[in-house]
């Protein structure tokens, strides 16, 4: 089959791939930024390097990318394969633009996983439901219940550890240890998110008929590495405002605390299980569980709530908009 059709799908993929950085760059920076460890253009330029190297790394130790170019849909082959993808890619980034400019930190994970079963069901093609809950579903109600509980666990440690010293000096270090903790969950977003958008590449290679390997080439993580990189660098100020100040506001510890929580789920999931879990809810219910510890009424519920509605919402969002583009690109196709 010609490149042409190809080319046109990794060119969508990587326009996803950098809204997904800007969109999700609040998830490893905001908690920084917001207890003023790192001045915002600091912590983008520390974003942006972890994302790249976390991208890069999933070469050898991440399962993501075969989980969505594999778990999720069976494409077939040819064009209608590609419309398939391009899409889900549509819907995708659709979806990340609209969240993003209502301030919503939602999933580009869920996006595109929205995306791909909207386009596929529209086109005909199976859906693998078995995978999607196994896979999806399931992690996509345990991360944020982990995050919750361990992020109140891990303050709770904290205030415990450091009941008598100094806050003044507490603060202080923690400022510092949130430098560690930000590049963390910057390249647990990276491990995560840039193999997504690989495994989409893989498939469209694999049913445009240029790739019948089992592993993601180095150079399609390299290049959504690459690109989620640039789009974290970008920002995303709106997402930002919403994580760091509207739902608690942070100190040093507390920040240290979600990031740390968040990362670590981050790493579990991906490494051992190859769930593609989303970075934003992650952190978001990380966050909330570090607030509970202050006092229930500390954290914002409202807007918590307003969060959650968008999270509901993107399955079905996303995959609507790509059932339609599905539907609509086969028109002149």
């Amino acid at each position: 089959m010609d490149w042409l059709p190809v080319g046109i799908v990794i060119a969508l993929a990587m326009g996803f791939n950098y809204t997904n950085g800007f969109h999700d760059a609040a998830n490893a920076i905001a908690t920084s930024v917001s207890t003023r460890a790192l001045t915002p253009r600091v912590a983008l330029v520390m974003a942006a390097i972890a994302n790249l190297v976390g991208g890069v790394t999933v070469y050898y130790f991440g399962k993501v990318a075969a989980t969505i170019g594999k778990g999720i849909i069976e494409a077939p082959q040819g064009n209608d394969g590609l419309v398939i993808c391009a899409a889900a890619l549509i819907g995708a980034t659709g979806w990340n633009l609209l969240t993003w400019w209502f301030g919503l930190p939602s999933s580009s994970s869920h996006a595109l996983i929205g995306g791909l079963g909207g386009a596929a069901l529209a086109a005909g093609a199976p859906v693998k439901w078995a995978g999607i809950l196994e896979k999806v579903v399931v992690p996509m109600i345990l991360s944020p219940i982990a995050g919750l509980v361990l992020g109140f666990l891990v303050m709770t440690a904290i205030l415990w550890l450091f009941r008598r010293a100094q806050p003044g000096k507490v603060s202080r270090g923690f400022r510092y240890a949130q430098t560690v903790s930000a590049a963390a969950m910057a390249f647990g977003h990276g491990f995560q998110d840039a193999a997504k958008t690989a495994g989409v590449v893989v498939l469209a290679l694999t049913v445009g008929g240029h790739y019948t390997g089992d592993r993601v080439p180095l150079w399609v993580l390299l290049l959504s590495a690459v690109v989620i990189s640039l789009g974290t660098y970008a920002g995303g100020w709106r997402i930002m405002r919403t994580l760091g100040r509207r739902i608690i506001h942070l100190d040093p510890p507390q920040g240290f605390a979600a990031e740390t929580t968040a990362a670590s789920i981050l790493y579990v999931a991906g490494m051992a299980f190859g769930a593609p879990i989303s970075t934003t809810h992650t952190i978001t219910s990380a966050i909330m569980g570090v607030g509970a510890t202050k006092r229930l009424s500390a954290v914002r519920w409202g807007v918590a709530g307003n969060i959650v509605g968008a999270w509901v919402l993107t399955f079905p969002g996303a995959g609507l908009v790509a059932a339609a583009s599905c539907l609509l690109i086969r028109l002149f196709v």
